[in-house]
């Protein structure tokens, strides 16, 4: 039987995991050629032959997700496989009817097929969409864990954006690395609040030499999920977190409703700031599509560094860029800070923006007066600051779970809005976590 032509979708994370645990040395299969979409500046490249292994040697190509029809007609594509995460049903179901339109198969991996099983107890935390409140639920879980006197490594979803080859088994321990390892400003979101901890947190591209690295050191796995995706691991307790913010999404976007079906425990978030109507009916969905799992109620408080520079200011808000671009998020916790304290307006950005954050508004039209902290490469991070520099406001609020202010030169006064997981009740994570053996 002759070997199957693939094409795999994706942007720069699942699918090249995908590729790794089930492609990789198949002899079944010709993977053939990636697509790429979501994130900036990860079409063109060439997943490289050091990594795609002994049937691969000259590498894979990574072309732009728009030539998707051209690819399958030039490759003589047999099937293809979406791999990327964050979208709404109809969304891969649009996908679906293009490529079957142009006579081939359309493929979603399982479970089965792309978990890898670890040596040690694998806890993953998963989120229902992008911004739910994912890290601090992680977070949440790492600090019971330390406090038990446990190991505990944390392993995040890829964002590979650079050097493939040097970025496929990468350790975080301190800020240093974090310069080593030239990090963007997506990815300094997701690791320094590990390093700030006293955490160790492992990335990269090939998920099972980082599994082996990560057992190395720990008596604990953290799976630190990355959008609404599911666990590279195999999880002995998965922690699902549900956004009450967008009540619904819970059922109708993929892959975060399967996240919630394999839900051992459901955190909603943000109830201290969610309509109650909206917390009923996130509530009612977990009761629907995963009637098992047990339910933490959360609350996610905000605390602002200076006060001071919202009260009666004209402010600019600056939200963390994913939640509001394939997050779809129409506020964050800087605009909740921004209401909670008084400010006297919001200043629309888009007149004073530039050269790549003028794109992201083109592309995500829906953002509106906020300002996502686009920063994939060091010229995005430089349209960023310049685009905070440029706009006409009093101070900013920089609502990000990083300082801005210390990665870039912002020339007018800013404050931090911080924010943890705060559970509400009985039920919390240390309670599960002694429930379920682990501590």
């Amino acid at each position: 039987m002759s070997k199957k032509n693939v094409l795999i979708m994706g942007a720069a994370g699942r699918d090249f995991h995908n590729f790794n645990v089930f492609y990789r040395d198949n002899e079944d299969y010709n993977v053939v050629a990636f697509t790429a979409t979501q994130i900036p500046n990860i079409d063109g490249r060439v997943y490289p032959a050091e990594l795609a292994g002994k049937l691969y040697p000259k590498g894979i190509k990574i072309y732009d997700e728009k030539d998707l029809v051209s690819l399958i007609k030039e490759y003589k594509v047999d099937e293809v496989v979406f791999s990327y995460s964050d979208v709404p049903f109809n969304y891969v179901m649009t996908k679906a009817s293009i490529v079957n339109a142009a006579g081939v198969s359309f493929k979603l991996l399982g479970g089965e097929e792309t978990m890898i099983k670890s040596t040690k107890p694998v806890i993953a935390v998963v989120a229902v969409r992008t911004g739910s409140g994912k890290s601090q639920t992680s977070r949440k879980v790492v600090e019971v864990l330390k406090a038990a006197g446990k190991k505990v490594v944390s392993i995040r979803h890829p964002m590979p954006y650079g050097d493939l080859v040097k970025q496929k088994v990468q350790r975080y321990g301190s800020l240093e690395d974090l310069k080593k390892h030239e990090c963007t400003i997506e990815e300094i979101e997701e690791y320094e609040p590990h390093i700030a901890m006293g955490s160790v947190i492992y990335s990269g591209v090939d998920y099972e030499a980082i599994l082996r690295e990560a057992e190395k050191e720990a008596d604990v796995i953290i799976w630190d999920g990355g959008n609404n995706d599911l666990s590279f691991y195999k999880a002995d307790l998965t922690f699902t977190v549900v956004d009450p913010h967008r009540a619904g999404h819970e059922l109708t976007y993929y892959p975060g409703n399967t996240a919630l079906r394999l839900a051992d425990v459901a955190v909603i978030n943000k109830i201290d700031s969610a309509e109650p109507a909206n917390v009923m009916k996130v509530r009612e969905s977990i009761r629907q599509v995963a009637p098992g799992a047990q339910i933490i109620d959360g609350a996610s408080p905000l605390f602002v560094e200076k006060p001071e520079l919202i009260k009666g200011k004209r402010v600019l808000v600056v939200e963390d860029g994913p939640t509001l671009t394939h997050g779809e998020m129409a506020y964050g916790a800087g605009m909740i800070a921004a209401w909670n304290y008084g400010a006297a307006e919001i200043v629309d950005p888009r007149p004073f923006t530039v050269k790549s954050i003028t794109d992201t508004y083109k592309k995500y039209p829906n953002i509106g007066v906020l300002l996502p902290a686009m920063g994939y490469g060091e010229d995005q991070m430089k349209d960023l600051e310049d685009t905070i520099n440029n706009t006409d406001c009093d101070s900013v609020i920089i609502g990000t779970p990083i300082d801005l202010g210390r990665i870039l030169k912002i020339n007018k006064p800013s404050t931090r809005v911080k924010y943890d997981l705060q559970e509400i009740g009985s039920l919390t994570v240390e309670k599960i976590l002694k429930e379920k053996g682990i501590i």
